[in-house]
């Protein structure tokens, strides 16, 4: 069997990378960004910390804000819009996954313009092109979406949310400096962390998992049980800890897929608005006690890297004690465990939509709308 990985040709990391940006673009002998940046970051100047690089270097950019959390095909096509009549040569993505995501698609349409509907991007795409020079600066510690070749966009008229899964869509150079994410409250911190966990535990478990990926996973899900706790508490140390266990993951999730979990917080975010690490917090518990049965035993190395000590723990113990840290954790970081605003008549909507979503066929155990249903009763 032949495994593909796929990663960044160049990522920096530390406190302070961002001001590699300037001399990258010299070297590029790029003329003007285009700046995909979510408004909340426009407003408390996060954003700013770019922008005034560019400003010192005499760089020329335009800065594109029509973003939403859960981006949609809307905005992708103002953005392309946009783009097109900025004059922009490259681009900059500053944010979390929704900035990412929504500059992912926008690249990939100016370079792959057959595809400028958006709905077509679903699934794999056979996209020619790759994307425009795009440097990725995170802002959060979850997504890792600037080490990715996925993006997810909100379908607002069928609500639903759709995976995009291109090889064409990564971004050519990462920025993954800690300072940048010092300013994320408490809550948004703890969602993004709890997401990058579920990546790397369902990437560690998912039916693509193989040995490469496997270590990149379950170092990640060590990193992120060490760090988001104090990372939740704005601890610079932990911060660090966090920006590079949300990476590492992402290098891995990224070449195997995910499982259900995520299948199930696509669709909760599509028809609540719910945000995105928290409908994963949520899902990740239930999921994993659910495919259980067929972690062989993946759950004992997760419940170790969680700092579960499981000398003298058999099979039964080290599965349930792996799910628990799971749960203490999300409790800790305050993520609640139930979502009010589910109710009993969408379930049919909300199981089928989960069993449609791209990453559904990689979860470790086979399932059904059925199942699902059941599943999503749970967050009841």
């Amino acid at each position: 069997m032949v495994n593909r990985f796929v990663l960044n040709g160049i990522s920096y990391h530390g406190k302070g990378a961002i001001r590699e940006i300037p001399g990258i673009v010299k070297s590029k002998g790029f003329q003007k960004a285009f700046i995909a940046s979510d408004p909340d970051l426009v407003k408390f100047n996060v954003t700013k910390k770019i922008t005034d690089l560019l400003d010192e270097g005499g760089m020329d950019y335009y800065v594109y804000t029509d973003i939403k959390p859960n981006p949609t095909i809307e905005n992708v096509k103002a953005g392309v819009t946009a783009y097109k009549e900025s004059g922009a040569d490259y681009m900059i993505t500053v944010g979390g996954g929704s900035s990412m995501d929504t500059g992912k698609a926008i690249g990939i349409i100016i370079n792959n313009p057959e595809f400028e509907d958006v709905r077509s991007l679903e699934g794999v795409a056979p996209t020619k092109n790759p994307t425009v020079f795009t440097i990725a600066v995170p802002t959060t510690a979850g997504t890792a979406a600037e080490a990715t070749i996925n993006y997810v966009i909100t379908d607002v008229e069928k609500k639903r949310k759709f995976v995009c899964v291109d090889t064409n869509d990564i971004p050519n150079i990462a920025i993954v400096d800690p300072d940048m994410m010092s300013t994320m409250p408490k809550g948004l911190t703890a969602a993004t962390g709890m997401d990058a966990l579920t990546h790397a535990i369902e990437g560690y478990t998912t039916k693509a998992a193989w040995a490469l990926a496997d270590c990149l996973n379950l170092e990640a899900i060590r990193l992120i049980a060490k760090s988001l706790r104090g990372a939740v508490k704005n601890d610079p140390e932990c911060r660090e800890g966090m920006a590079l266990g949300q990476y590492v993951t992402g290098m891995a999730f990224s070449n195997v897929g995910l499982g259900i979990a995520h299948s199930m917080a696509h669709t909760l975010g599509a028809v609540y608005d719910t945000p995105h690490g928290v409908a994963c917090a949520m899902m990740l518990p239930i999921v994993m006690e659910y495919n259980a049965e067929c972690s062989k035993d993946k759950y004992k190395n997760i419940a170790e890297a969680m700092g579960v000590d499981t000398a003298g723990m058999n099979e039964a113990a080290y599965r349930k004690a792996a799910v628990d840290a799971v749960r203490k954790l999300s409790d800790d970081v305050g993520i609640p465990s139930k979502l009010e605003a589910l109710r009993e008549e969408d379930l049919d909507f909300l199981a089928e939509s989960a069993y449609a979503d791209a990453c559904r066929p990689g979860n470790p155990k086979d399932t059904c709308v059925e199942d699902l249903k059941e599943l999503f009763r749970k967050l009841m």
